[in-house]
């Protein structure tokens, strides 16, 4: 309160204090531009929030609140009814909850670590080694960014099936170390990174992988946590599709869709279970935001 009550006197009113608070004294706009654009953020920022209060609101709204005209965001009278139901159903389900979350838990490491190992061990030579066929394997990187995953889905689904990979876990597992996504992420991070490093590793007597393993990762720890942000989503949200048909080896979210195409009498459960959903990958994300945002702002750049 003092520090305020100082830099208020010393900036000659609260509309400076604020102003200069906010903006660090770093902008070189005036005054009004600065705050038109707090405002124009700030109104940004509530209209992206609005869907997740939303959600919140939902999952605490009993039955007669969830097809009320015209809807409301938060719940008039906010209830638990909507998870101890679905626990209920969990509960009671031919395959216990338990399972579900097991294999969802095995989808997600095995997944994660294998895309952030086969990754950097594939980015650290096209970022630092000079051979044939370089700069055409950097582009064939790029260039099967631009396909989605239902192009490669009759190929996946082909090559699983001759490997004998069907109806299991791996059949989701193997096709997450192919994201290119991460390999052309970490190679644009460690193109950054000075050769001097690797050089003086090479001296010492480091082998290549000890250079990589004790070196190179623990440099690039942003871009990993970008890489298992970004598996770790599309694993946690991953259903099983046409490759998984038994009911013991299906994940989590599996379960959560089928309750919400179960009618309308569950419309409440499935919104207690779009909000679980929806938690995890939000707090992950926010712990780790600002490696993302790191990554993300450097990924492109080039000495």
């Amino acid at each position: 309160m003092i520090k305020w009550v100082k830099q208020i006197r010393a900036t000659g009113g609260f509309y400076k204090a604020f102003v200069r608070y906010f903006t660090k004294g770093r902008s070189n706009r005036s005054v009004g531009g600065t705050v038109f654009l707090l405002i124009f953020i700030a109104l940004f920022a509530v209209f992206a929030l609005f869907p997740v209060l939303f959600m919140v609101g939902n999952a605490f709204k009993p039955m007669r609140e969830l097809y009320r005209y015209p809807p409301t965001v938060l719940p008039q009278n906010p209830t638990g009814r909507n998870f101890k139901d679905l626990l209920e159903y969990a509960s009671d389900s031919l395959v216990p909850f338990t399972r579900y979350l097991f294999n969802t838990g095995a989808l997600v490491v095995l997944g994660c670590l294998g895309q952030i190992l086969l990754s950097a061990m594939a980015a650290f030579p096209l970022a630092k080694s000079d051979f044939r066929g370089k700069k055409l394997m950097s582009s064939l990187v790029v260039y099967a960014l631009m396909f989605s995953g239902a192009v490669t889905a009759v190929p996946n689904y082909i090559i699983l099936t001759k490997l004998g990979l069907m109806d299991s876990l791996w059949a989701v597992i193997l096709p997450s170390f192919a994201s290119t996504l991460g390999l052309y992420l970490l190679q644009n991070f460690m193109e950054m990174l000075p050769d001097s490093l690797i050089e003086a590793a090479k001296i010492d007597g480091a082998s290549y992988f000890k250079t990589l393993l004790t070196i190179i990762l623990p440099v690039v720890k942003p871009a990993l946590m970008t890489v298992f942000i970004f598996t770790f989503q599309s694993l946690w949200g991953n259903t099983g599709g046409s490759v998984l048909y038994t009911e013991n080896i299906k994940p989590l979210s599996y379960m959560l869709s089928r309750i919400a195409s179960t009618g309308i009498a569950r419309q409440g459960m499935a919104s207690a279970a779009s909000l679980l959903t929806f938690m995890l990958p939000v707090l992950i994300f926010i712990i780790t935001q600002s490696n993302v945002m790191e990554t993300m702002a450097t990924s492109g750049m080039k000495d």
